[in-house]
C-alpha cells in the first residue's frame, strides 16, 4: 500500500473526527489539532485548514467568529446537514467494526 493511499484513508478519519467533534461543541483549529495528535494524527495547519474549508464549502460545518483576547478565532460547529452525513458514517462505521472484529 502506497504512503499516497494511507494518507487518504487518514483524511477519511480526519473528517469523521471534525463532524464529531463540532457535534458535541463549537470547536477552533488549535483545538482540534491537539484533539487530533492526541489520536496519533500528526498534522499542521496547512493539513487542517483545508480540510476544514472542505467541509465548510460542503455544507457540513460552518463558523462564526469570536474575539478573545484581542485576536479574532473561527469556532467550527455542524450543520443540519453535517449530523445526518454523520449518522450515516456512524453506522456504516459500526456495520464495519462489527465485521472487522468477527475475523
Amino acid at each position: 500500500m502506497t504512503n499516497h493511499l494511507i494518507r487518504d484513508f487518514y483524511i477519511g478519519f480526519i473528517r469523521v473526527h471534525i463532524l464529531f467533534h463540532t457535534l458535541m461543541s463549537p470547536t477552533y483549529g488549535v483545538e482540534l489539532m491537539r484533539e487530533l495528535n492526541r489520536h496519533g494524527y500528526k498534522l499542521g495547519p496547512g493539513t487542517l485548514y483545508p480540510i476544514l474549508h472542505g467541509l465548510e464549502k460542503s455544507g457540513l460545518i460552518e463558523h462564526y467568529e469570536k474575539c478573545e483576547n484581542g485576536h479574532i478565532r473561527k469556532y467550527y460547529t455542524i450543520t443540519e446537514l453535517g449530523k445526518k452525513a454523520f449518522n450515516k458514517i456512524r453506522e456504516k462505521a459500526n456495520e464495519l467494526m462489527q465485521e472487522i472484529n468477527e475475523v
